[in-house]
C-alpha cells in the first residue's frame, strides 16, 4: 500500500512541462520557479513535451538517444526542419518541399555576382504599417601587426523581402595587414576609395533609428527599425554602432537557437539545420549572410503560440506568481495549473508579429 501510496505522489509530483519527476511537492515548485516553462518553448508535437531549444527537441526526436515512441511517429510524418508533425506521409512531403530553402537558395547564389553598391537608406518617418524589420552582416579584413584584429571592410544591410537597402566596402580607420580573400573575397582595390567607417556608421545609425532620438528608441509604437544579425554584438562594436537591445534580435543569442549546453550555434549550421541549403562555402557574401539570418528570424517569427496578456515572467503582473511566500498555496496546485501560470525569461521572436 504504501509503494502504491509514492507511486501517485510522484506522478502528481511530475512535471507538466518536461516531465521530470520529484519525490516532493516542494520540488516540483522550485522546478517551476526557476525552469520558465511556456507555450513559447519548443514543444514535441507527439508527446507535448517542453524543450528548452530546438536542438533539444530535435535530440528528443532523432537524436543519437531519440525517444522511441516519438521517433517512429516523425519518421513518417515530421518535418526535419521546422520539426513539426503532419497529418500524413503525403503532406509531409508537400509541407518538406516548401520547408526546405534549396530552390529559393538556387536563384539568390545568381543574383548575387550583381549586387553592386546599393545606397537606399532613406528615413521614412514610421508611415510604413508595422515594426519594419531589417537584416544585417559584415565581412572583415585584419588589421593589426599579424592580420589577427578584425576591421569591417564591407556591409550589407536587406529588407524583409530579401530587397538590398545598403551595400558598400568600408575603408578602415588604420591600415589593412591581411584581407583574407579567400573568405572575404576583399582585395586591396575594393578599400582604397571605399566608404570611410565613420559615415558608414552615420548613415545605418539615422536609418536604424529612422528618424527618432537614439535615447527615444522603443519596441512598441515607435519608428525605429528591429535590427537582425547573427553575433550583433560584433558587427556592431567594429562598426562604432550603439543600438538598444530591445531593438535587436540576435541569431547567435536567441534561446531556441541556441545548443543544449546554451553555447551559440554557427549560422553556417543553423541554415543547414533549420533551412536545408549550405552557405558560406567558399568566398563568403554579406548579402547571402543577410538572407539566411532573415529567413531563420522570419521562420521563428511565424510560430503560432497561445496568446498571452502577460507573456514575460518579467513583466509585473508575473512577478509573484512562484513568489516565496505563495509556497503553501503553490504545492496545493496541480503540475497543470502551475504550468498556466508560468512564464517565458526570453523574449519569443512570435510577439513581434
Amino acid at each position: 500500500m504504501a509503494s502504491r501510496n509514492e507511486s501517485s505522489d510522484t506522478l502528481r509530483n511530475k512535471c507538466a512541462a518536461c516531465f521530470r519527476q520529484f519525490n516532493k511537492m516542494e520540488h516540483l515548485v522550485e522546478h517551476m520557479r526557476i525552469s520558465y516553462h511556456s507555450v513559447h518553448e519548443p514543444i514535441c508535437g507527439i508527446c507535448k513535451k517542453h524543450c528548452r531549444s530546438f536542438e533539444s527537441l530535435r535530440e528528443h526526436l532523432i537524436g543519437p538517444l531519440p525517444k522511441q515512441e516519438c521517433k517512429i511517429i516523425f519518421d513518417v510524418v515530421g518535418c526535419k526542419f521546422c520539426l513539426t508533425i503532419l497529418d500524413s506521409y503525403n503532406s509531409r512531403m508537400i509541407h518538406q518541399g516548401r520547408c526546405q530553402l534549396s530552390n529559393v537558395n538556387a536563384g539568390l547564389i545568381a543574383r548575387m555576382p550583381n549586387l553592386g553598391l546599393r545606397d537606399n537608406l532613406t528615413i521614412d518617418s514610421g508611415y510604413t504599417r508595422g515594426p519594419q524589420v531589417v537584416a544585417l552582416a559584415c565581412k572583415m579584413v585584419g588589421g593589426g601587426n599579424d592580420g589577427s584584429v578584425d576591421l569591417c571592410g564591407r556591409i550589407c544591410l536587406i529588407d524583409e523581402n530579401e530587397n538590398i537597402i545598403f551595400h558598400t566596402y568600408v575603408k578602415p580607420p588604420v591600415p589593412v595587414a591581411n584581407f583574407r580573400y579567400e573568405s572575404s573575397g576583399i582585395r586591396p582595390e575594393y578599400l582604397r576609395d571605399a566608404m570611410p567607417l565613420r559615415l558608414v556608421q552615420s548613415k545605418v545609425q539615422n536609418f536604424l533609428c529612422n528618424g527618432e532620438p537614439l535615447w527615444k528608441v522603443r519596441p512598441r509604437g515607435g519608428k525605429a527599425r528591429i535590427l537582425v544579425g547573427h553575433c550583433l554584438d560584433h558587427d556592431l562594436d567594429l562598426l562604432q554602432l550603439e543600438y538598444p537591445a530591445m531593438m535587436i534580435r540576435d541569431t547567435a543569442k536567441y534561446p531556441p537557437l541556441m545548443k543544449t549546453s546554451k553555447l551559440s550555434n554557427s549560422l553556417k549550421y543553423l541554415t543547414q539545420a533549420y533551412l536545408g541549403y549550405d552557405i558560406q562555402t567558399g568566398i563568403q557574401d554579406p548579402y547571402e549572410d543577410c538572407v539566411a539570418i532573415m529567413r531563420l528570424y522570419m521562420r521563428m517569427r511565424s510560430q503560432k503560440h497561445a496568446p498571452e496578456d502577460y507573456p514575460l515572467a518579467s513583466d509585473p503582473q508575473n512577478r509573484n506568481n512562484f513568489a516565496s511566500w505563495r509556497q503553501a498555496e503553490l504545492e496545493r496546485m496541480s503540475p497543470e495549473e502551475m504550468l498556466a501560470i508560468s512564464r517565458s525569461d526570453y523574449y519569443c521572436w512570435c510577439l513581434d508579429s
